[in-house]
């Protein structure tokens, strides 16, 4: 099965910033660009850090309310020193969480949920930046048509990879949904044939009717 990778997903080229550009620069790049972050590159364009609107709206987070209705907020010394930041290299959020054009949609998505992150550098083996990738660019594998889900599950897991022929399972998929019906020799192929499903991109869900004529699983089976 095909998977498509953080290098067919990302965008590219790359809006993108040197650690020296003021505050300004910053806040038109993003305006021109229509982007909400951007990478701060070294002088051999490698990702040291990303800066982000929020990055840049710290500087206005965290001066006294003209009108002084509002308290001036307390910050944490690295929050100050954001707040007061000149430059990319002193507003952005560093070091930069990067991603490799060989990783898989699964590989990305699990770096962005575990460290809160919503866009990652795409690095190459040297380190130097050649795209990025977001979490929208991740969900745009849900965006796969239907008749494509079901060709690669029909053809390349239960006939290829599976040996079955085509007649044992049928696949129906609607909206990224597949539902399963049919009977495989052995039960215990059939949380196999689930967990291979819900692995092809585009899939949102698996929903299986599937009989079994030999159960090999001493009840073992439900539970998996």
């Amino acid at each position: 099965m095909h998977h498509r990778t953080v290098g067919e997903l990302m965008t590219r080229p790359v809006v993108q910033a040197p650690r020296d550009m003021p505050f300004k620069e910053l806040v038109q790049l993003l305006t021109e660009h229509d982007v909400t972050a951007v990478p701060v590159v070294d002088g051999s364009g490698r990702p040291v850090g990303v800066v982000s609107e929020g990055d840049l709206l710290r500087k206005s987070s965290g001066q006294a309310d003209p009108s002084g209705l509002l308290p001036v907020p307390h910050l944490e010394a690295w929050e100050r020193a954001k707040a007061q930041g000149a430059s990319a290299e002193e507003l952005m959020s560093a070091p930069a969480v990067c991603a490799r054009p060989e990783w898989t949609v699964v590989e990305a998505a699990r770096v962005m949920s575990d460290g809160n992150i919503k866009r990652l550098p795409v690095v190459d083996e040297t380190g130097k930046l050649l795209g990025i990738i977001s979490r929208g660019d991740l969900l745009r594998v849900f965006l796969r048509h239907d008749d494509a889900i079901r060709d690669e599950i029909e053809r390349d897991l239960l006939r290829r990879t599976l040996r079955l022929a085509p007649s044992a399972v049928t696949v129906d998929v609607r909206e990224g949904e597949v539902t399963l019906d049919g009977s495989v020799e052995a039960r215990s192929l059939i949380p196999v044939i689930v967990r291979l499903c819900r692995g092809v991109d585009g899939v949102v869900s698996v929903t299986e009717h599937i009989a079994y004529g030999t159960d090999d699983t001493g009840g073992s089976a439900a539970a998996a």
